[in-house]
Parts: C-alpha cells; structure tokens; sequence
C-alpha cells in the first residue's frame, strides 16, 4: 500500500500505519499490508494509474488527488463552503455519498473506500499579509481541489503539489504562497518558517475525506473474512482521526505565534466574495459534468432533509 503522506506527517501521516497494524492485529497476523512511503512506489499523489493497472494492491490518500482524472473526485474530497464533518461523514455513509464514488472508481478497475475524515483547515500560508484580494492578482499559489478554480477567478496561478513538494516550492519562490491542511499539518511541513501569515477560516475545505483505493481484481480475490478486517479498520478510522484532528489544532496554533506567525481571520466582505465566486465556479462545474451533478443532486437532496435538524439540533 502506497501513502501519499509521510508517516512523519501529523494527523494524516499516521493513518496508513493505523489501518495496516489494526488489520494485522485482527487477523492475528494472517493479514499482512506492507506501508510505503511517498515516492517509494509512486510520487505523493500519483497513484490513480498504478492501481488501476494493478502496479501494486492499494494507495491511501484522498479523493481530490484524482481530480485530473474525473473532477467529480474533487467534490468526493470536499469542495468550498461545504459540510462540517458531521453532516458530511452522515451523507457518504447514509446518503449516498461512498455509493457513487465507488461507482466512478469501479469505471477503471478500483474499489473505493472512504477511510478517513479531517477538521476544517487553514485558508493559506502567506510572506504578506493580504489586505485586499487585489494583492491576489498574479500570485502563484498551491491550492487543493475544486476551491483553486475560486482562487484562478480572483487572479491567482494555482497549482496542486503533494504535501512533500509544497516547503521547497516556496523556499525556492516557485510558489508565493499555499494551503495545505490544518495547522497540526501544515506545521509538520514547516510552511511557518517562511510564510509567517495563516489566515482562517478554511472556506474552501470545512472538512476533507481521506480514501484507500484497492485494485479491484485484488480485491475481489480476496478471502470474505480479510475484506471484513479491512472495512472494520477503515471504517474505525474516521473517528479516530476526525478526533486527533480537533485534538492537535490548539498547540500548534499556539507554537506557531511563538514562531511569529500571525493568525489572521477573513472579514465577511472577503468571504462574501469568496462565496460569490465559488457559485460561478460550481455552475461551471455543473454544467460541465454529469458526474458532478450526480453528486451534487445526491448530496443537495440530502442536504435538504439534514438541515431541518442541522438548523434546530445545534447552538448556533
């Protein structure tokens, strides 16, 4: 099994060996999955082709790395103001949401698992602090997913680097500015050493799915009771890192001003335009694939229904 994160990474870097060591212990060792590191068989997020054509049994990662592949999968990893992780964990498991993906994975050989869920994340890392989105105009700027079409519309050259690639792009000034994930993580890449502003909240991802994929061969050869251990495993994942997530955020805030970062939060003007672009931006996508607008009927037509407790079963 590939990792497209470093084992060393927080939050999302302990994950593949989470799963790998629960599936060993329940199958009392008859159940082996060997870990890899990023780059070991594949580059971070290039594991789409190798698993389709059976290169090697399975890769962890998340959905949005295969947005090149079917722009539906941006929208199975997350997508600008979305869900919080519980209405989103509640749609894929109840609503429909693992459903279609594994039908679009099934399209080339792969058998699709949702494994993991993550908190809301920082909304970038910048050298400057950013006091109009005209400063926006030309920047080049890691960004993940569906949320980087938002980004392209304010004037910004985006562009998705795996979590590895990300601190010598900016050392070396490829890219002026990124995103990446939640301070726990980002920390772990050590963007706070260049990028001294960390601006909130994650408009563009209020939580983000993590996913095993399998050749689907592979998986269809093995033994019910191994199928069983690893679903067991994937599926204890979820809250188990949706929870070391929330966990881990504070101190590293917290180490990171003692670095001489400075927190910064978008004022609702900002995130109002924010808003308003990514409505275009979801039009175009709409319109553009039918895969997209599978989902986002599937997901809408849930939506619908959840917001009559959403809106009445919490404090606002």
């Amino acid at each position: 099994m590939h990792s497209a994160f470093g084992t060393n990474v927080a939050v999302l870097g302990p994950v593949g060996v989470r799963i790998t060591d629960w599936v060993n212990k329940i199958s009392d060792g008859d159940f082996d999955i060997k870990l890899f590191e990023p780059g070991a068989l594949a580059g971070g997020y290039a594991y789409y082709d190798p698993i389709s054509q059976g290169a090697f049994d399975a890769a962890y990662g998340t959905p949005g790395a295969n947005q090149g592949k079917n722009s539906a999968f941006a929208f199975l990893s997350t997508w600008p103001f979305g869900p919080g992780a519980l209405e989103f964990n509640a749609w894929l498991q109840y609503g429909g949401g693992v459903e279609i993906g594994k039908e679009l994975y099934a399209r080339d050989g792969i058998e699709y698992f949702y494994c993991g869920m993550i908190p809301p994340e920082t909304s970038g890392w910048f050298r400057e602090p950013i006091e109009s989105l005209d400063q926006l105009k030309g920047l080049k700027m890691r960004f993940f997913g569906v949320g980087a079409k938002v980004m392209q519309k304010l004037g910004v050259s985006t562009q998705q680097l795996a979590g590895g690639d990300i601190y010598p792009a900016l050392e070396l000034g490829t890219i002026d500015a990124t995103e990446f994930s939640m301070p726990a993580i980002d920390r772990s890449y050590g963007f706070y050493q260049i990028a001294k502003y960390n601006y909130f909240p994650g408009w563009h991802q209020q939580s983000t799915t993590n996913e095993v994929l399998v050749n689907k061969a592979n998986w269809e050869g093995l033994e019910d009771v191994k199928k069983a251990q690893f679903e067991v495993a994937c599926k204890a994942n979820i809250g188990v890192e949706l929870a070391e997530g929330e966990a881990l955020q504070p101190a590293a805030m917290i180490a990171n001003v003692k670095e001489g970062v400075t927190n910064v939060t978008w004022s609702d003007d900002v995130l109002n335009t924010l808003r308003e672009k990514w409505e275009e931006v979801l039009q175009e996508e709409l319109a553009a694939n039918p895969d997209v607008q599978k989902l986002w009927d599937s997901y809408t037509a849930f939506h619908e229904e959840y917001k009559v407790w959403g809106e009445m079963g919490y404090l606002k």
